[in-house]
């Protein structure tokens, strides 16, 4: 059964607000192809096969492309699907909004997520408030920017490298770390383990240039200063399927034409949302079904 109208009139707004918001900073909506020869090869994330090809698990590849072909600022709201998430906050099938911007750093991009948030807030809500789970959260600015070793020693007390070696990076991450970021707050600078598609940092030792926003202890995205070192990123690729062959997953094709493009990028920042857990988030719903019109089990 479709969601109650009211809830789905609520989410009309949030995505005509991100839209507004992304028209007067400069940015085009593009599209790119839904069903792809080869998705990126990423932790954690199955792609489904679609007629011998997949359905794209994210824009990311062809939007760079585009970036290596002269775009400069770009977005695009799209449908992304994914094996075997489901649950509260996830679905196989959802809404991501994806953007771009030639000549941005990690940083950069933070500051724009923060000014994004507050604009929808405005524009949906009317004032930099909201009640979640029972809790007031004001974004009004000045969100924290904490990084990740940090994080750990302050809400786990334990050190992420001994994390990553023994395996409980992602237990603790979930269940020490992302429940007591409450308050808006720029979890950043990622050990190298973690890196996916980022940019190591010049200047940071160890980490790289990549972020997620929490906001009532929800991941709501995922960004950093893109990577555009094309044998590094082919390296991090054929591990990722050396990985996941010794898993028993998946194993894609190289993204060929996403690498030679990789060698025209210029230096960019770009970033993921969740549309779905944005709208869950604002509306105070307990769950991600409560926001969409249809879920899995009524297809």
């Amino acid at each position: 059964m479709p969601r109650h109208i009211k809830n789905l009139e609520f989410r009309a707004r949030v995505i005509a607000a991100i839209r507004h918001f992304f028209s007067l900073d400069g940015f085009i909506e593009v599209e790119t192809p839904v069903r792809v020869p080869a998705p990126a090869p990423e932790p954690h994330i199955n792609a489904l096969p679609s007629d011998g090809w997949f359905l794209q698990t994210s824009p990311e590849l062809y939007m760079k492309r585009l970036l290596a072909g002269g775009h400069e600022r770009i977005f695009q709201v799209c449908r992304c699907f994914r094996q075997a998430e489901r649950g509260q906050r996830h679905l196989p099938e959802f809404t991501l909004l994806e953007w771009y911007a030639a000549g941005w750093d990690y940083t950069r991009l933070m500051e724009q997520c923060e000014e994004m948030i507050r604009f929808i807030c405005r524009e949906v809500l009317g004032e930099e408030k909201f009640l979640y789970n029972g809790k007031e959260i004001s974004i009004k600015p000045g969100w924290p920017r904490i990084g990740v070793a940090d994080a750990f020693l302050r809400f786990a007390k334990k050190d992420v490298k001994d994390a990553l070696a023994d395996g409980s990076y992602d237990e603790v991450m979930a269940f020490d770390i992302e429940p007591a970021l409450v308050a808006p707050s720029f979890l950043c600078d990622y050990p190298l383990a973690k890196a996916a598609l980022a940019r190591l940092s010049a200047t940071k030792s160890g980490v790289a240039e990549r972020f997620e926003l929490y906001i009532g202890g929800l991941e709501l995205c995922n960004g950093f200063s893109e990577l555009t070192d094309v044998a590094e990123q082919t390296r991090r690729f054929k591990d990722e399927l050396i990985r996941r062959e010794a898993a028993g997953e998946p194993v894609y094709p190289l993204p060929d034409k996403f690498l030679s493009a990789l060698e025209l990028m210029p230096d960019a920042a770009g970033c993921a949302l969740g549309v779905d857990r944005l709208v869950m988030l604002l509306y105070g719903a307990d769950r991600i079904d409560d926001v969409v019109a249809f879920v899995p089990e009524e297809y």
